[in-house]
């Protein structure tokens, strides 16, 4: 089995006890992080690699960031940055191989607010990722792309739909970009195997008590590709990260995948 997390770790050097928590927790085989908001060279790859882990990282000083870690095995880098705009400064995506998969890591835009050149950017970049995830189905091999959309994929994937209406993660802009991308021929992991499951938050807000209220909403997502997919054996959100202290705002999502 191998088991693969995505994780918006919201700073990992503020967070590092707690990834380290994490992963001597919970053991995944391949850790896919994001929001890094470290540069290359401040990345902890001494503390990774304490734990067991090797790592391939796309780093941005103050904010994005993402991240790859594999246990026991170095990941064998494929790219950073999406393919599509050179002019594209942010590190926002990141893919390697590693335990037989082709994995993505993914920190897509924010997008807010709505109606400036931020939201624009962020429906320019999904129709990028897009066209890259249609290049990645082609080969036929077993890919995951995983990370934190920024988008809430249906109106159950929130707490209210009243609160998130004006928000970009919500807009019907950013949910048919992402089902684009789905409907291409992934799996959404997480609710292909909790079909039913009500309150599938993997994000709670630090205001307004929003985990304490289980105010949450759903924005980190694992794809799956059909070869990928056929593997799937288990999906779920780990809460009781989100629950320690000094969390990040996001819980980890795990899936395991038949050998």
């Amino acid at each position: 089995m191998v088991k693969l997390v995505t994780f918006n770790i919201n700073g990992i050097r503020a967070r590092m006890p707690r990834l380290i928590e994490y992963l001597e927790r919970e053991q995944p085989d391949i850790a896919c992080l994001q929001e890094l908001k470290a540069d290359d060279d401040a990345f902890p790859i001494k503390d990774i690699e304490a734990a067991g882990y090797h790592a391939v990282w796309h780093g941005q000083k103050g904010f994005n960031g993402v991240a790859i870690l594999s246990k026991g095995e170095a990941p064998t880098l494929r790219r950073v940055g999406l393919p599509g705009d050179p002019d594209d400064t942010h590190s926002r995506y990141i893919e390697a191989e590693a335990h037989g998969l082709v994995v993505a890591s993914i920190y897509l835009p924010n997008g807010n607010p709505v109606g400036t050149e931020k939201f624009d950017y962020k429906l320019r970049w999904m129709e990028r990722l897009r066209e890259h995830a249609a290049e990645l189905l082609a080969a036929e091999r077993p890919t995951v792309l995983a990370g934190d959309y920024n988008v809430i994929p249906e109106d159950r994937d929130t707490f209210s739909r009243r609160a998130m209406a004006d928000d970009a993660l919500f807009q019907p802009e950013s949910q048919a970009a992402f089902r684009r991308i789905v409907n291409l021929g992934y799996t959404d992991a997480l609710r292909a195997l909790r079909p039913n499951e009500e309150k599938l938050w993997t994000f709670w807000d630090y205001q307004a008590g929003a985990w304490q209220r289980d105010a949450g909403f759903r924005i980190d997502h694992l794809l799956c590709s059909p070869q990928a997919a056929d593997r799937l054996r288990g999906a779920e959100v780990h809460k009781w990260a989100r629950a320690e202290e000094k969390a990040s705002d996001h819980a980890p999502v795990c899936i395991e995948l038949a050998d």
